[in-house]
C-alpha cells in the first residue's frame, strides 16, 4: 500500500495541470478508489482532494512570480476557465490574490510533495480477526451527523440520549445475529475521512435477513462479505479511536486486504458506568487486497 501511495502522489504530480481522476488512478494501482481515498486521508491527514488543490496551487505560484504570461493564461493552464476562479482557489490555499503575488512573490503557503513511509514499531499487537458473514440488516435509530475524529462527538451523544431507557432494552431485545449487542454503525462515510463532513449514524443491532424490521427502525441493508474484527480495551473513546487510525498505518499497510465500501460498526462489550473505559470491537469491512 505504501507504494501504491507514493506512486499517487506521483501521478498528481504529472497530472497537475488537468482535472485528476482518482478512479483511473486506482485501478491503475490495482486497488479501489474507496480505498485509496481512506488510506491517503488517514496517513497524509488531509483528503486527497485538498492535497491536489495545494499541490496545484503551489506550483501555480511559482509560475505567477517567474513567467511572464497573463493571469488568464496561468488561470486555463491549471483547469480554471476565468482569473476569478482561480483567484478564489488560488485565495483559499496562500490567503493572497494571484496579482499581489505576482507584485510582491507572497506571501505563500508551499505544499510539499509527500512521501509515505512505513515505520516499523510492533510494540503493541493488534488484536484481530477475520469473519466471513452473511447478509444481514441493521436496525435501530439513524440521524446525520458531522464526523468528529478526536474525542466525544457531541451530536452522537445527543442522539443517543434523547431515546427512552425502555428503547434501549427493546433494541437489545431485537438483536439476533453478530456483531451483538447495541451498536454504533457509522455508514455513509466521505471516502476522504473530512472532519466536518456528513455521515450517516445508526444507534441499533444486527438482526438477520429473515428478522422483519418494526417500521418506525431505521435500516441499512449490509451485504455479505469479509470484517476484520478489532479488538479494544481502555479509556474510552480514545483507545477506540487510536485502534481506528492505527488501522490505517499499521494494520493494511502490513496485511493483504483493503476496505470496501460498507457500514463501519462498533460493538460495545463491557463499559464503566460513566463509559470512562469500555471494551470494543470494531468491525471494519475487507476484501482481499
Amino acid at each position: 500500500m505504501i507504494s501504491a501511495l507514493n506512486r499517487l502522489v506521483d501521478l498528481v504530480e504529472e497530472h497537475l495541470a488537468e482535472e485528476f481522476d482518482v478512479d483511473a488512478a486506482a485501478r491503475s494501482l490495482g486497488t479501489t478508489e474507496y480505498h485509496l481515498r481512506r488510506m491517503f486521508s488517514s496517513l497524509a491527514g488531509m483528503p486527497l482532494s485538498e492535497y491536489v488543490r495545494r499541490r496545484r496551487m503551489t506550483v501555480a505560484a511559482a509560475d505567477l512570480v517567474r513567467d511572464e504570461d497573463d493571469l488568464l493564461s496561468i488561470a486555463v493552464r491549471y483547469g480554471y476557465g476565468s482569473t476569478e476562479a482561480f483567484g478564489r482557489a488560488f485565495r483559499a490555499v496562500h490567503g493572497a490574490r494571484p496579482s499581489d503575488v505576482r507584485r510582491d512573490g507572497g506571501p505563500l503557503r508551499t505544499q510539499p510533495q509527500i512521501r509515505f513511509r512505513l515505520t516499523v514499531e510492533g510494540s503493541i499487537p493488534m488484536d484481530t480477526r477475520i469473519v466471513e458473514r452473511p447478509a444481514f440488516r441493521l436496525v435501530g435509530h439513524a440521524a446525520r451527523v458531522p464526523l468528529i475524529h478526536r474525542g466525544i462527538n457531541p451530536h452522537i451523544q445527543r442522539h443517543i440520549a434523547a431515546l427512552a431507557q425502555e428503547e434501549h432494552a427493546r433494541l437489545k431485545a431485537l438483536g439476533d445475529t453478530e456483531p451483538g449487542g447495541l451498536l454504533q454503525v457509522c455508514d455513509d462515510l466521505d471516502p476522504d475521512g473530512t472532519e466536518g463532513s456528513e455521515l450517516t449514524y445508526l444507534h441499533g443491532v444486527a438482526v438477520s435477513q429473515a428478522t422483519p424490521a418494526p417500521g418506525d427502525l431505521d435500516a441499512i441493508e449490509v451485504p455479505a462479505g469479509r470484517w476484520a474484527v478489532f479488538h479494544t480495551a481502555g479509556p474510552h473513546p480514545q483507545t477506540l479511536q487510536e485502534a481506528w487510525a492505527a488501522t490505517a498505518t499499521e494494520w493494511f499497510p502490513s496485511n493483504p486486504w483493503r476496505l470496501r465500501p460498507g457500514p463501519s460498526i462498533v460493538a460495545v462489550l463491557d463499559r464503566a458506568d460513566d463509559f470512562s473505559t469500555a471494551t470494543c470491537e470494531l468491525w471494519l469491512p475487507i476484501e482481499p487486497a
